[in-house]
């Protein structure tokens, strides 16, 4: 049976494997499942609805305090796929290393980060739809975002087409027509995007050289690195490193 975390009056968290233990939901409550071998997660009205008893994470809330908290609570049931900082906070979820109060503490904290990540991407529209993929099947949708996700986890190695179609089952030709399907762009642009975003945050983040940054980001020279930051941005990475110092 789920394990049950009461992570505030309005919310409740059931991790693991097994049926959702009986309880008096609150009024109207809603369900938020996450899957984490298939990396998606459906919202659904009714919290013991057939598809979200099999998930490893669930999330029993009321609906007055999304309204609250988040303006809004979705209109319609929907499945999508998890983005990589979604997944990782659901992980940390499911495999708490702490024990007695300080995991019960830990775990209600994580799923409020979660939640709130997830009516994040779901105001920006930002989410893939793991029912929406339109011709693609159901196995090959879910490949797809796996490379996505791939990209934005190990963004900072050596990625090729040829890499991360062998990474995530699929031949070369259905993993580029497939991205620029689900994503709108192409699996170039996608690593380009995501290393121009980390340089960005070690710019910001660290002190590091200019130089060193735009190499740990894939570029191999200072040249390249500079033009397509100020391309992405509208200025150079020294441009974006003094005004930081300046503030």
């Amino acid at each position: 049976m789920k394990a049950r975390i009461d992570v505030s009056p309005e919310m409740i968290a059931f991790v693991g494997d097994g049926p959702l233990p009986a309880a008096a939901w609150p009024a109207g409550a809603i369900g938020f499942a996450y899957r984490l071998a298939a990396a998606t997660f459906v919202f659904h009205p009714d919290p013991q609805a057939d598809d979200l008893t099999d998930a490893d994470l669930i999330f029993v809330v009321c609906p007055a305090a999304c309204t609250r908290i988040f303006g809004a609570v979705p209109v319609t049931g929907g499945a999508w796929h998890l983005s990589s900082d979604m997944r990782a906070i659901a992980l940390a979820i499911q495999h708490c290393r702490l024990t007695g109060n300080a995991a019960v503490t830990l775990r209600g904290a994580k799923s409020i980060e979660l939640l709130c990540a997830t009516f994040e991407k779901l105001g920006d529209d930002s989410l893939v739809p793991a029912d929406g993929a339109g011709a693609l099947r159901a196995a090959e949708a879910q490949r797809i975002a796996d490379a996505r996700r791939l990209i934005d986890e190990r963004w900072h190695e050596k990625l090729t087409l040829d890499s991360i179609s062998r990474a995530c089952g699929l031949n070369r030709a259905k993993l580029t027509r497939g991205f620029r399907s689900m994503f709108a762009m192409s699996v170039a642009d996608a690593i380009t995007d995501r290393r121009l975003s980390g340089a960005r945050d070690m710019l910001l983040a660290t002190d590091l050289p200019v130089s060193s940054i735009g190499y740990r980001c894939g570029y191999l020279n200072n040249a390249s690195f500079t033009r397509a930051f100020s391309r992405r941005y509208g200025q150079a990475p020294t441009q974006l490193r003094n005004h930081r110092l300046a503030a």
